[in-house]
Formats: structure tokens, C-alpha cells, sequence
């Protein structure tokens, strides 16, 4: 894909939940999920089963290879929309756009599915009942580690941003990935089935990190809107590991000894009643200082079916990490 001036002049990032959302759900209904993602994947796969939703309209809409609808991933209108404005946008897309990206999905997959050809049918209504799945999807697989990968793809922008500082945008875009290369003033994927071309894209070009898109790139090509290339985000490899915290006896000095050891325990986002079982604590006593932790922004809180599901923030990781040896 060629770029003028002008094109190079509109490279933007965008860090987008739905692309998040569309990765990470393909990722969990292929056989098995990618070795770094596995601790996630061991978590959020039973969550999903319990509410229907490895069977639902996310199952019709994303295959575990080959297209997936455009419409799900409108443009960013800015560096980090919520997902309450891109699903927003979702529910303003035209339905012959809809019905366009399904008759694609159609023609690579053979059929569309029962709630697909629903959609199909009546576009406004279909999206209303997708969008709230995705909102459930969201708050099962990836509002409790929001805070965990909000972190690796802001590092990412950062880094690519002192790149584009420091070397130009050519390094930025020779660096992206090992099958996009800058030359020539054009841009090229290796393996991408459609030849890109300005012809058929916007101008500019949407830079989006991910935590979930591998092993390669994805793209989206839709005009009159700049094409998006979504790429693997530095850090990835380690976004599951462990976080040791050893000194946090300065933390409990200020935030006592039984709400520090609840935020070192949510590692990995847990119930009250795992808590409880875990620490010792009662469960009175957990929910009591869970209440005051997410009070003080320092824990959210997340529904899963009957039980809500507790995360630390950014802030509280930031807290945690001083005490990091």
C-alpha cells in the first residue's frame, strides 16, 4: 500500500476494546489456546460455557479462522475509546454495510448461522442483541484483566511513539512485526490474501497494539475510514506471569495488613468466597474491605452470573509494584 505525505502526516495508535474482544474470543474457541494465554484461557473458558456464550452470537460471528465481519471494529475516533463508544458505533453501522460483511462471511464459510441470518434480516434489532452480548463477554473475559493489558499495549504505544521520535516513521513500521516491511514509501504484509491498495482504502493508517492477535497481523480495510493493521503488542509474552510482592509492609502501614493482603492476592481476579478460602479471612471481613478497596479506586468489581468477580485497578498495581523486589 502506497503512502504520500498526507498519508504519513494521518499514522495514528489506537488502543480498541473490540479488537481485544474479537481476538481474544477467537483465541478461546480455536482446539487450544496459545501457550502464553493458556492461564486466561483456563479461567475464562468454564465462565463462558456457564452463560452460553462459546454458543452464541460472538460463536456465529467469529470463526476460529478467516474473516471476520468489518462492522464489529469501526474506526477509533480517538487514542483509547471505551468499549460504550465503539459499541456505539457498532449499533450505528448501515445495514448494507451489515449485510455486506455477511454475505462475505457467508460466501468463506458456507452458510451463517441461526442468529446470523436473523441479523441479516433486520440489522438494527440484530445489533442491539449483539451488542449486549458483547457487553456480558467483556465483563466475563476482559474487564477483570483490563488493567493488566491496558498496561502492555499503553507500553507498547509508548514505545513505538519514542521510536517514531527517535528513528521515524520508517522504523516504526519496519519494527511493527517480521511480515510488514516499509519500502519505497509503501507498506507491504507478507501472506495477506488481498492486495492493498489506495484504491480500496481510506487515508492514513491506524496503528492498533493487541494482546490477542497472533500469531501475525489483522487488517481492516473499509473507506472511506483509514485502514487498521492490528499487530501483536510488545510485552505479551510475560502479561500472565507471576508479580512477586515481598515488601509490603510500608503498603500495610496505610492500607492495614488484611486489605494489603487481598490485593496481593487478586493476582488473579477471585470471588469473595475464594478470597475468604484463601486468606482465611471470613467472608464478612473480605467483602467489608473489598467495599472499602474499590471505594478508594483501588479494586473493581466485575459480575459473572450469580457471583461478582474482584480485580485490582491500574492503581492498586501501580502501589504493588514499589513493593516489587
Amino acid at each position: 500500500m502506497a503512502f504520500s505525505a498526507s498519508d504519513l502526516a494521518q499514522v495514528r495508535f489506537a488502543v480498541s476494546p473490540m479488537w481485544e474482544v474479537g481476538t481474544s474470543f477467537r483465541l478461546l474457541t480455536r482446539g487450544s489456546a496459545h501457550p502464553v494465554h493458556q492461564p486466561w484461557a483456563e479461567q475464562v473458558r468454564p465462565r463462558l460455557a456457564t452463560a452460553g456464550l462459546d454458543r452464541g452470537w460472538l460463536a456465529e460471528l467469529v470463526p476460529p479462522w478467516g474473516y471476520v465481519p468489518d462492522f464489529l471494529n469501526p474506526a477509533p475516533g480517538g487514542p483509547a475509546p471505551t468499549l460504550t463508544q465503539e459499541l456505539a458505533g457498532i449499533l450505528a453501522a448501515p445495514a448494507a454495510r451489515v449485510r455486506q460483511d455477511l454475505d462475505r462471511l457467508r460466501h468463506e464459510q458456507g452458510r451463517l448461522g441461526p442468529r446470523l441470518r436473523t441479523l441479516y434480516a433486520d440489522p438494527p434489532s440484530g445489533l442491539v442483541r449483539l451488542a449486549q452480548e458483547i457487553e456480558t463477554y467483556w465483563e466475563l473475559a476482559l474487564a477483570p484483566y483490563w488493567a493488566r493489558i491496558r498496561a502492555v499495549l499503553d507500553a507498547d504505544v509508548f514505545h513505538r511513539a519514542r521510536q517514531v521520535a527517535e528513528h521515524g516513521t520508517g522504523r516504526l513500521l519496519n519494527d511493527l512485526h517480521p511480515s510488514v516491511s516499509w519500502d519505497d514509501n509503501a507498506l507491504r504484509l507478507a501472506r495477506r490474501q488481498r492486495t492493498l491498495s489506495r484504491e480500496t482504502a481510506g487515508a492514513g493508517l491506524l496503528l492498533i497494539p493487541s494482546a490477542f492477535t497472533t500469531p501475525g497481523p489483522l487488517t481492516r480495510v473499509t473507506p472511506p475510514e483509514p485502514p487498521q493493521l492490528a499487530y501483536p503488542a510488545r510485552g505479551v509474552g510475560a502479561l500472565w506471569e507471576p508479580r512477586p510482592v515481598t515488601r509490603t509492609d510500608a503498603i500495610a502501614a496505610v492500607l492495614g495488613r488484611s486489605r494489603t493482603l487481598l490485593l496481593t492476592e487478586l493476582e488473579i481476579p477471585a470471588s469473595t468466597t475464594e478470597l475468604a478460602h484463601r486468606t482465611g479471612l471470613s467472608r464478612a471481613g473480605v467483602s467489608q474491605y473489598l467495599t472499602a478497596l474499590r471505594d478508594a479506586g483501588l479494586v473493581s468489581a466485575h459480575r459473572t452470573g450469580r457471583s461478582v468477580l474482584y480485580a485490582r485497578t491500574s492503581v492498586a498495581e501501580a502501589v504493588l509494584a514499589t513493593a516489587r523486589p
